[in-house]
């Protein structure tokens, strides 16, 4: 049977892990587990475009965005909602399988699955830096 293209990518992330190598884990697993998290393009542009204000009043609005960071918490705040939650929660309970055999990326999953506000507030950094990236 043939890996997926997520195994292949988590895999490398668990390889880098092992090396010693600083790898923001929890991101990549909001991202692949949030594809399914379905946001009005408006309410997704204005809630960007607030949060990205919110970065520029705090001095640098290029920053790498944290999960604990105003903008992001803003953000998330600002789309949450119970289905879109859910829907991520289900999202990162879907790479159980997908991970089975990665320690490191498993238990960064459990945390996240564990938590869903956190899972929440890293599902909006990865919101809020591709508006970073696509400026």
């Amino acid at each position: 049977m043939e890996e997926s293209a997520e195994r292949a990518f988590l895999a490398e992330l668990e390889a880098r892990l092992a090396a010693g190598e600083p790898v923001e884990i929890d991101v990549s697993l909001a991202l692949l587990g949030g594809q399914a998290v379905e946001l009005d393009e408006h309410e997704l542009r204005g809630a960007r475009r607030r949060a990205v204000q919110l970065l520029a009043a705090g001095g640098d609005p290029r920053r790498e965005p944290e999960p604990d960071g105003r903008a992001v918490k803003a953000l998330g705040a600002d789309l949450a909602s119970p289905a879109r939650k859910a829907a991520l929660a289900e999202g990162l309970a879907s790479l159980r399988d997908t991970v089975e055999g990665l320690p490191e990326v498993s238990a960064h999953l459990e945390r996240l699955v564990a938590d869903q506000e956190l899972a929440w507030r890293w599902f909006a950094c990865t919101l809020l830096a591709d508006e970073l990236l696509g400026e």
